[in-house]
């Protein structure tokens, strides 16, 4: 559908630039309320986790043009910084502190801020070549 094509687009971006924000602050960033759009936000970041993770899931379900293919990193790319989102928000709000190879590598800024990139680069490229086999 247009729409998931519409909303995978929007929130890959936005996921993308809050991937690159700077997110060790996040204690000392005053509270702000909920509607503000900051990508620093905690409960933004949280919220546009879950749309972006379930844009991409529903857009793997129905593909526009090419059934599995067209839309395959695009929707990959929405449920995977979805997850990095998720887990940032986890790990700077949770008082428990799990210690592994993996949540280590999640939390790097270097996977971040390059997973941010490539969800930009990805949003980009779907929005300027729609009918490509894999964009």
């Amino acid at each position: 559908m247009i729409q998931f094509y519409f909303l995978s687009i929007v929130c890959n971006a936005l996921a993308g630039y809050a991937l690159t924000r700077n997110t060790d602050e996040l204690d000392d960033i005053k509270p702000q309320p909920l509607f503000t759009l900051s990508a620093r936000n905690p409960t933004f970041r949280l919220l546009l986790g879950l749309l972006s993770s379930v844009t991409g899931l529903f857009k793997l379900l129905s593909a526009t043009d090419i059934p599995v293919a067209g839309d395959m990193i695009p929707a990959l790319t929405g449920i995977g910084s979805g997850v990095l989102l998720f887990y940032d928000y986890y790990a700077n709000t949770s008082t428990l502190k799990i210690e592994s190879k993996l949540g280590t590598f999640l939390t790097e800024k270097k996977t971040k801020k390059g997973f941010g990139v490539w969800s930009c680069v990805v949003a980009a490229l779907h929005f300027l070549f729609p009918h490509m086999l894999f964009f």
